[in-house]
């Protein structure tokens, strides 16, 4: 039994630091790579297990040795593994990620296994989704994985808090099950078919799709929630960016973790700002996840 449920990836990231990133045809040199664990999935259930949340997540690496690391990554943060299973003869799935002096990254994702598993496999885990007060999910694993998950969290009584990310085509009705939908304002515009607008307009277009809720985040200006009829503005502090990879999911992890406390949206939404604004001042995805002293630390702070 979880707090959190996660059904997400899991992936090696390569980290390379360069001064910038080469044109067409060009070679760089000079560039200091970095291994990390990594994945939206693991990034978020690690987020939450750092923050207290009890989690357990659902996924697939490789029979390979970077799926072994994982997962005893994952088992050290805290995170109840006890529904990720290597699968032979897949690689385990990998992300190299360039980053520049101004902490920009830019992402090429390789899923391996986490392409691996769909609604069968789900439904295997059914009695753990039912047990979670909230599924996280979002889309660098099967879509009909995804959907069936949330199903079955819904039905029983569970949240379900969609990250729409990488933005891909989806099962129609997964949409409205979510409750926040989670999203950047790229993947907000995906959605709504390229359409232009501010944060509050995107916002209000996405409640036309179904979800209950809506979260808008907007980098180092902080998240938007739209719910209940009207919208809400949360600014984030301050800070010095090192490097952005990992800053949504962390702000993913902290906003489930909250919410699986029994604490509002906006409360929550408010908590998950900070959680970003503490990732960015770190390099990697999961070794910039914040700890609650952090978060707390930030909010009392000034800016």
């Amino acid at each position: 039994m979880s707090g959190v449920f996660v059904v997400g990836s899991i992936n090696q990231d390569f980290v390379l630091r360069l001064e910038r990133r080469p044109e067409p045809g060009e070679t760089v040199t000079g560039a200091e790579l970095s291994l990390f664990p990594g994945g939206k999935g693991a990034n978020s259930a690690v987020a939450a297990a750092r923050l207290r949340a009890r989690v357990a997540m659902l996924g697939r690496v490789g029979d390979d040795a970077f799926g072994a690391d994982l997962v005893r990554n994952l088992r050290e943060a805290g995170v109840d593994t006890a529904c990720v299973e290597s699968i032979p003869h897949a690689p385990t799935g990998s992300a190299f990620i360039t980053v520049t002096p101004d902490g920009e990254n830019a992402i090429v994702v390789s899923p391996g296994a986490n392409r691996s598993f769909g609604p069968d496999e789900v439904e295997a885990a059914a009695e753990d989704l039912g047990a979670a007060a909230v599924l996280v999910a979002q889309l660098e694993v099967d879509a009909g994985a995804v959907e069936r998950a949330a199903r079955l969290a819904t039905e029983a009584g569970g949240r379900f808090l969609l990250n729409f990310a990488p933005p891909r085509e989806v099962p129609e009705g997964l949409i409205s099950l979510a409750d926040p939908l989670v999203v950047n304002e790229h993947e907000a515009r995906f959605l709504l078919g390229g359409a232009p607008g501010e944060p509050e307009t995107l916002a209000e277009g996405l409640l036309e799709l179904g979800p209950r809720s809506v979260v808008v985040t907007l980098g180092a200006d902080g998240a938007l929630l739209a719910a209940g009829g009207s919208t809400r503005r949360f600014g984030a502090p301050e800070v010095e960016a090192v490097d952005t990879t990992g800053a949504g999911d962390a702000f993913v992890g902290a906003l489930a973790a909250r919410l699986a406390d029994g604490a509002g949206l906006e409360d929550a939404v408010s908590y998950a700002v900070l959680a970003g604004a503490v990732a960015v001042t770190r390099e990697g995805a999961q070794g910039s996840l914040p700890t609650p002293e952090e978060v707390e630390g930030l909010s009392s702070g000034p800016g």
